[in-house]
């Protein structure tokens, strides 16, 4: 995941604005308590979700893939005055945790947790999103880009995470028996060669593709 040497990331970080408070304390609690914390997008991928959030000021954001809340708190920073944003995980065990920290923040009323299958709830919510966070299982990357693209509004911005995969989306190899590494390759390949959006892949972190409507 960490494709920069170790001393560029932390200067990097060093020279990014800092998380507040409340995201520290998330961060903190996230590795001390929950498996697998390095899919907490933290500090440095935490200020690009809020500053592109800040720069569109969305009434409307769509994550798919909570975690433990860190992204969605990030994201809420940008949210036009009344605006919402829509959460989805499937994992029932991490609730407790996220709504603790929902709730902490100034965007406790702004904010709301769906827990199941996502391709089950998107089709649920019935705002025009924005912003749209992808940061879930990586075999229905694709399905959910389906599932919204047309439902998005001309200049809506859709980020997705992990694109680069710990750069095995360049490993034959990885390609041929990770259904994951396949899944993402193809994702890629598909926003790439679709002609109603445009894409930068950023390599921030693990990867993030960044899909603008036009």
């Amino acid at each position: 995941m960490d494709f920069l040497p170790k001393e560029i990331a932390e200067y990097a970080e060093l020279h990014t604005s800092p998380e507040s408070d409340l995201l520290a304390e998330l961060n903190r609690d996230t590795y001390s308590n929950v498996l697998i914390p390095r899919m907490l997008s933290g500090h440095l991928q935490g200020r690009v979700l809020s500053m592109f959030a800040k720069m569109l000021q969305p009434k409307a954001i769509l994550e798919i893939g909570t975690y433990t809340g860190y992204s969605a708190l990030c994201m809420a920073e940008g949210l036009a005055e009344g605006g919402v944003l829509h959460t989805i995980d499937i994992n029932e065990e991490l609730e407790t945790r996220i709504r603790k920290f929902f709730d902490q923040s100034n965007y406790a009323e702004n904010l709301h947790l769906h827990i199941g299958n996502a391709l089950e709830i998107i089709p649920t919510l019935s705002e025009d999103f924005q912003l749209v966070f992808i940061d879930a299982d990586k075999t229905n990357y694709s399905a959910y880009y389906d599932l919204l693209i047309d439902r998005l509004p001309n200049g809506a911005v859709l980020i997705a995470d992990n694109v680069l995969w710990s750069g095995k989306v360049l490993a034959e190899d990885q390609l041929a028996k990770d259904k994951d590494t396949k899944a993402l390759d193809e994702f890629n390949k598909k926003i790439h060669a679709d002609p109603r959006v445009e894409n930068v892949l950023m390599p921030i972190r693990d990867g993030l593709m960044v899909v603008r409507k036009v």
